[in-house]
């Protein structure tokens, strides 16, 4: 864990609740982002990263000073996202983009190059509509918040190897709804 985490987080459990904010202010924007993503309602994603920062603030005894603050933040945000799904009795999608965030190459490449890496991005998430919502987490977390597969097992509950199979099936899933929505990237040979 990061040092100046840890230090905040032992500031927190000492009594000190105003240390909470600048512990979880550089993941606000994240959260919200993945929680849009996962719930596609910017409404609902608030609601679950507000719900989310509760929780961690309530539990934050339980997190692991040896291990990463902000997987355990988005394991806390998966399930709040979770529980809101269960609650509504709603199977979440994703949109085809993601106002959240934005898509950023280097500042070198120029507009052009911006546009049309926000454009694939927006496509890429357009066809998260096929896959399971076990495998959009995982790839979720793994190819667009790009966590490590330990990282990303940690975060969802799952073994490494389940990681790697739900995200080889999304992965496998994307491409071929990539392949049929926009062939252009393909060539024409496949």
């Amino acid at each position: 864990m990061d040092p100046r985490e840890k230090a905040l987080i032992e500031r927190v459990l000492a009594g000190d609740s105003t240390a909470f904010e600048p512990l979880v202010l550089p993941y606000r924007r994240p959260m919200l982002s993945l929680a849009y993503r996962i719930v596609q309602n910017a409404e609902d994603a608030k609601e679950i990263a507000q719900e989310a920062l509760l929780r961690a603030f309530k539990y934050l005894r339980r997190c692991d000073l040896e291990r990463s603050f902000r997987n355990w933040l988005y394991q806390i945000l998966v399930n709040a996202a979770r529980d809101h799904g269960r609650r509504r009795g709603l199977e979440s999608s994703l949109r085809s983009a993601d106002p959240l965030t934005e898509s950023s190459p280097s500042p070198e490449a120029g507009p052009e190059a911006a546009h049309e890496a926000g454009e694939v991005r927006a496509q890429v998430l357009d066809c998260l509509d096929g896959v399971s919502p076990k495998e959009r987490e995982v790839f979720l977390l793994r190819d667009i918040e790009e966590m490590g597969v330990a990282a990303t097992a940690e975060a969802l509950g799952l073994s490494q190897l389940s990681v790697r199979v739900h995200l080889s099936r999304a992965r496998r899933k994307i491409k071929e709804r990539m392949k049929q929505s926009y062939p252009h990237y393909f060539g024409s040979g496949r």
